[in-house]
């Protein structure tokens, strides 16, 4: 059985949500003796083709970008090369390119797609955009919702109800390195015995300025780790708040990453925006045993985090509401302790990277006209 998945961006090139999605789904697939490769742009002028944890990844040279959507001829014809030899096409959304590519590469094998996200904030992209999404999601055989939360509030799955079905991210803990303890105690000597955590890609709809506003009030330590368009913007405004408390350590590797996870108090994710379909960092705070605080944005975000059960759900964009729940669980140490042991049980219940394995590799069996293990 062969897979070829197909997305803008993955490893080595970028470490976002999607492409440890991917990564997870390549390397628990793999085990089950599915053969998995990835189609993928890049800027580097690197290798081609690289072998990642067992599975291949094509790179092909970006062309040009229009409203950060990338194109790439290369692609079209790499995917329509690739597809002669896969069982089934595997397509992440969204990606308008990936769209015209499915037609211009003329791709007639079984397909599904995961629906990663609604297009949230370039409505005048979707306008034009539109009746090719609506095309191409008539085209695929299957379309794979990432929650149920999602699935019923997402306006285009509902229209697609009748081709979609749910299979939830999961991650993989033995794949995450182990830190020494070196760098477990350089982590403690720069952060502090107890400080929340927030990780991921510095983006618009992340929500990290509300946070900002919240700890204008707020004495506790913040740790932030990830970089992102919005950086500079960010620590200017931490800057203008007299934000002392507030550490921003950028994009780090995965073992001090891993090494923050376990020293952190509690995670803190404020994402805003329907553009945060799921929260992988904060899926990883509970698979660390973490007490989390979120927002209700209709997504997989309140499919994790299950308000005052494994921590607090707040409205979005409410820095007020967000610092009394910081509150809550800085002054209340068991309540958060027990939060974080459900957190965990939840991570171990439904969203393991071997239960989401074993669901994709049933439906590849399935589109591929092959019988069940």
């Amino acid at each position: 059985m062969r897979v070829l998945h197909f997305y803008k961006t993955y490893y080595p090139d970028t470490w976002g949500g999607i492409e440890q999605v991917i990564r997870q789904l390549c390397v628990g697939t793999g085990r089950l003796g599915i053969h998995n490769e990835v189609l993928t742009l890049t800027r580097d002028s690197g290798p081609r083709q690289m072998e990642i944890e067992g599975h291949t990844v094509h790179r092909m040279p970006l062309a040009f970008e229009i409203a950060s959507t990338g194109f790439s001829f290369a692609a079209i014809r790499q995917l329509a090369r690739l597809a002669r030899e896969a069982d089934v096409i595997h397509y992440h959304f969204p990606w308008p390119f990936m769209d015209l590519a499915h037609f211009m590469a003329r791709i007639k094998k079984p397909s599904l797609v995961t629906y990663h996200s609604d297009i949230v904030r370039q409505k005048n992209l979707l306008r034009v955009y539109g009746p090719l999404k609506r095309q191409f999601l008539r085209d695929v055989d299957v379309i794979v919702a990432t929650s149920p939360n999602y699935m019923a509030s997402s306006p285009v799955l509902k229209r697609f109800r009748h081709k979609t079905r749910t299979i939830t991210y999961g991650l993989d803990k033995s794949i995450y390195p182990r830190p020494s303890e070196s760098v477990r105690q350089q982590w403690r000597a720069r952060c502090g015995e107890r400080f929340f955590l927030f990780v991921g890609v510095l983006r618009y709809y992340k929500g990290l300025h509300i946070l900002l506003d919240a700890m204008a009030n707020l004495d506790y330590p913040v740790v932030i780790v990830g970089a992102g368009p919005i950086e500079q913007e960010l620590k200017q405004h931490a800057e203008r708040l007299g934000l002392t408390h507030v550490l921003f350590v950028g994009a780090l590797e995965e073992e001090d990453k891993v090494a923050l996870l376990e020293l952190s108090y509690a995670m803190v994710f404020p994402s805003h925006l329907r553009s945060e379909a799921f929260g992988i960092s904060l899926l990883e705070g509970a698979m660390y045993g973490k007490p989390m605080i979120s927002s209700e944005i209709g997504t997989g975000t309140t499919y994790i985090n299950i308000d005052n059960e494994t921590g607090l759900v707040v409205p979005p964009d409410d820095a007020q509401a967000l610092g009394a729940a910081m509150r809550t669980l800085w002054e209340n140490p068991e309540l958060a302790a027990e939060m974080g042991r459900r957190a965990e049980a939840r991570y171990w219940e439904l969203f393991t990277a071997e239960t989401m394995a074993r669901n994709y590799a049933a439906l590849y069996r399935e589109l591929a006209g092959q019988p069940a293990d």
